[in-house]
Order: structure tokens, then C-alpha cells, then sequence
């Protein structure tokens, strides 16, 4: 039996948010891991603005997902984005984290502000009726799980959850081959659009294909909803590229990538605390040149992804 509809006493939808829903406007889910642990201020709040104002402009509605106050928040106003930006205790919410951060607080403490990561997010849109979910890249298999079994839960929420997520592929410092295998197994269909091949976040190209192109959100839209009409639960992955304008060389990236990764194994960094430690290092190893990408691949996915979810719409 479905827990879902006793969720909705942990929803809190912002007046924007109700408004679309009771209107049936498109929304699109926003993540604010990428607020918390991706960027550092002030430039992490103000690209979260601008990432809504992108998805307002293409006809659809920005619901920037978190915890705070013991609510699962779905939209989220300039204070409580500005709260997410500059506070060092939010914590990384993924599958196994949310209940903790509904139970009250122990008398005396504050409750806890939660950020959610692909996974939290794409649970908490699930249960908010969201299609459509804007990330910049997903998490995936790292690199030696062969023998530390670190394994993104990204990965097994896009085989459970019926929310099509928008990103500029996986993370380059991830085992790209591996978490496109992962996702092959778990029956994800991986969807490109202005290329054929699968990009990796900073760089256009994996150096894998993805499993079929559809470059028109309403042929996105088509494939989408003729998966989950025939009952076939679970997410839909849709890879687009960084710009070319604002794209790093493969080949450097690599290189930093592989550098960054030994840096963390010699001081001992594993599981949540690896990514934003790597991606912090390569902002600083590039110059900040990687956080010019980072920021140019979130709105550029925010333009697709708000696109493909007005398609959505006018297909239901």
C-alpha cells in the first residue's frame, strides 16, 4: 500500500507553487544541494535566482526543493535560498536521511535545514506531483567501487522514482562506463538531446553514447509519457551538453580530476564528503574556470529541462 498521500502533511508548497498546481502549470523540481555544497557564496545564491527566473521565462514554474522547519519545502523564497547559501550546517538529504530531518528536535536545539541531493530531490518532487527535475550532473559509480562499494543512491532513485531528470550528464570524476552499465541493469533509459553521446559535466563528451537522441522536448515528452503509460515505474535520464562557449578540454579536466582524487584518498576523504571536496579542489586547481562551467551547464539544463516539462504538460 502507497505511504504517499500521508506525506502531505510534510509538505509546505510556496504560493507560486500552489498557485501552478491548482492552475495545472508546468513545475520544474530544483535541487539546493547544489545551493549548499556545490557553489560557494555569494554566486551559489545568485545562480539559483537566475536558474528560476530561466525556468519562469520558458513558461513553467521553479520549486526549489529543501528542508527547513521540519517541511519538506517545494519552492522556496529569496530569504530561505539566502538561508541555504550561507548556512555551514545544512546537511546533504538523500533517501536515507529524510525522516531525520522531519522528527522534532530534541529540546532546545533548532531543527535541522536539509539540502537535498538528486535523489532527495526526486523523492520529494514524486510526492509534490512533479514530471520534471533540473539538476546539473548526477551522481553515479565512483571510480575503484570495485572495492570501496561507493555507489551514488542517485543511481537506484532514477529505478524507482517516475521523475524525468534533466542533467548535463554524470560527473566527470565518476566511472562514467560503470554508472551507464548501473543504469542499463535497473531499466533507465538515457536520452540525449544536441548530441548523440552522453556528456560528463564539465566536458561535453563522455565517450559513451547515450541510448537514443531526441533533440525536440515534445519528442522527449512523447517518449516519456509512453514509458510511464505502460506502467513501466522509474525515472527517465536526460543528458545535454554544456555549451560549447563555456566546455573544458577533456583531456584537462582528466587530468585535474585524477589529481584531485588522489589528494582525497591521501587525506582520507570518503563517502558524501567526496564530491564537494573534489569539485572545490578543481575550481581551485582551474582557476575558478570550473565554476564559470558549473554555472553555465545548470542554466543551460534549466532552459531544457523547463521546456521539456511544458511539453509534458500539453501531452498529459
Amino acid at each position: 500500500m502507497s505511504n504517499a498521500p500521508s506525506a502531505a502533511r510534510w509538505l509546505a508548497f510556496s504560493d507560486e507553487v500552489a498557485a501552478a498546481r491548482a492552475e495545472g502549470r508546468p513545475v520544474v523540481a530544483l535541487e539546493s544541494t547544489i545551493i549548499a555544497h556545490g557553489m560557494p557564496h555569494p554566486e551559489n545564491v545568485r545562480t539559483a535566482r537566475e536558474v528560476q527566473a530561466i525556468v519562469r521565462d520558458e513558461g513553467a514554474v521553479p520549486a526549489t526543493i529543501a528542508l527547513i522547519g521540519g517541511r519538506i519545502r517545494i519552492g522556496l523564497s529569496d530569504d530561505e535560498l539566502e538561508l541555504l547559501g550561507t548556512s555551514p550546517q545544512a546537511r546533504k538529504v538523500s533517501r536515507r536521511d529524510l525522516p531525520a530531518l522531519l522528527v522534532p528536535p530534541t529540546s532546545g536545539a533548532s531543527w535541522p535545514i536539509g539540502a537535498t541531493t538528486v535523489a532527495g530531490t526526486m523523492i520529494c518532487a514524486a510526492l509534490a506531483g512533479i514530471e520534471v527535475f533540473v539538476t546539473g550532473g548526477i551522481g553515479g559509480v565512483h571510480r575503484g567501487a570495485s572495492t570501496s562499494f561507493d555507489i551514488s543512491a542517485d543511481l537506484q532513485e532514477l529505478a524507482r522514482t517516475s521523475v524525468a531528470v534533466v542533467c548535463a550528464g554524470a560527473k566527470s570524476i565518476l566511472d562514467i562506463g560503470l554508472t551507464l552499465e548501473y543504469l542499463e541493469t535497473h531499466g533507465v533509459p538515457v536520452l540525449s538531446c544536441e548530441q548523440d553521446a552522453f556528456a560528463a559535466f564539465y566536458t561535453r563528451d563522455s565517450g559513451f553514447a547515450a541510448d537514443f537522441r531526441f533533440d525536440s522536448p515534445r519528442d522527449q515528452a512523447a517518449f516519456i509519457r509512453a514509458k510511464w503509460s505502460l506502467g513501466l515505474a522509474g525515472g527517465v535520464l536526460l543528458s545535454t551538453p554544456v555549451p560549447e562557449a563555456d566546455a573544458m578540454p577533456r583531456g584537462e579536466i582528466d587530468a585535474m580530476t585524477e589529481r584531485a582524487l588522489a589528494e582525497a584518498s591521501q587525506q582520507g576523504i570518503t563517502g558524501k564528503a567526496v564530491t564537494p571536496f573534489l569539485l572545490a579542489r578543481i575550481k581551485a586547481l582551474t582557476g575558478g574556470r570550473s565554476l564559470a562551467t558549473n554555472i553555465a551547464l545548470v542554466k543551460h539544463n534549466a532552459r531544457v529541462g523547463a521546456r521539456l516539462a511544458v511539453a509534458l504538460s500539453q501531452a498529459r
